[in-house]
């Protein structure tokens, strides 16, 4: 019978070592063993991963790290939780790394520069196998952070066509551009920009809606109305009686996202305000709960698992030491008519 370890850490974690004397190896068997490396005999595989089990023992990924240069684990940074777009990103992030041997670590950066600096160098410092970021705006310390790490790093939502530049996305500025031209297509020509946040993708789908309506020949800045505030459907109720009392004539709104468009058609039908017959209301992002709003609405679909999967496969490969085939994977969006246009 196997003896029970002796020696143990003061900190009373199960190691590397005591497993290995369980099952009558050595330590480096015993690694090669729980990494599934092939050459390893099956009896001893087995041998080490029941002395694994029985003593509760977990990995250190600081060890690893150590020992291999690079972790297991995988920092990914979004803006925020409370959105359902980046929370679709993370569950196919998480769904693609986990069964590969890679552990996510949510980051939240709140759309604040030196909050995301500060997360990057906590992570960076643990030495990750690679790294996932939210778009493209950053600073240049935040930048420089990432470059000198030598991790592999994708960028998730946006799409460049720059050289050494992994990223999955589609462009934000085309998918505003297409549903400005839907509204055109309804025959709206005093159509409205609501947006929140101000977010550089938010930002993208206005200069999108901006170039479709100049390119018409309709384009009038007194119908954007742009709020700092964090997006809500009760500022989107807010926004939109705002804009009906200092545009009389306007016939359809564009909000930057889905949020904000609940919140305008509700608000349209506490006022009285027919939608569409007499203003038409469009969203952006197909959020929980457009499809059923009533009327149901207009809104534009964006691929956010096929990014989180994307993403994160073409990480998998950079980590693998592999060249994806791509360094820029465009995916396609969708103008979803409802009954609100």
């Amino acid at each position: 019978m196997s003896q029970h370890p002796r020696r143990r850490r003061s900190s009373g974690r199960v190691t590397l070592n005591d497993v290995a004397q369980a099952a009558e190896v050595s330590p480096i068997t015993a690694s090669r063993a729980l990494r599934g490396e092939r050459g390893v005999a099956p009896e001893l595989v087995a041998r080490v991963q029941e002395a694994a089990q029985r003593l509760g023992y977990v990995p250190d990924p600081a060890a690893r790290a150590l020992a291999t240069q690079r972790g297991t684990q995988v920092p990914v940074l979004v803006p925020l939780l409370s959105n359902t777009l980046f929370v679709d990103v993370l569950e196919a992030v998480h769904r693609t790394l986990f069964p590969a041997g890679y552990q996510p670590l949510i980051g939240v950066t709140h759309y604040d520069a030196q909050e995301e600096e500060a997360l990057l160098r906590s992570y960076l410092a643990l030495r990750p196998a690679g790294l996932l970021v939210t778009g493209f705006d950053r600073t240049e310390t935040a930048r420089q952070l990432i470059a000198a790490s030598g991790v592999p790093c994708v960028h998730l939502m946006e799409v460049t066509d720059a050289p050494q530049v992994y990223c999955a996305g589609f462009s934000q500025q085309d998918a505003g551009a297409a549903m400005t031209e839907h509204l055109l297509a309804r025959g709206r020509k005093r159509i409205a920009f609501i947006a929140a946040q101000l977010d550089p993708r938010t930002l993208q789908r206005a200069e999108g809606y901006r170039r479709c309506l100049r390119a018409a020949g309709l384009y009038d800045p007194a119908l954007e109305l742009l709020s700092p505030a964090r997006s809500s459907l009760a500022l989107g109720a807010e926004l939109l009686e705002r804009l009906l009392r200092e545009q009389t004539d306007v016939d359809a709104v564009f909000f930057c996202n889905d949020d904000l468009a609940q919140g305008g058609l509700l608000a349209a039908q506490r006022l009285g305000v027919a939608v569409p017959q007499k203003l038409a209301i469009a969203g952006f992002n197909d959020l929980a709960g457009s499809a059923q709003m009533l009327p149901p609405l207009t809104t534009v679909r964006t691929p956010r698992w096929a990014i989180g999967e994307a993403g994160a496969q073409m990480l998998l490969q950079l980590i693998r030491g592999g060249l994806p085939a791509q360094h820029s994977v465009h995916l396609p969006y969708e103008v979803v008519v409802r009954a609100s246009s």
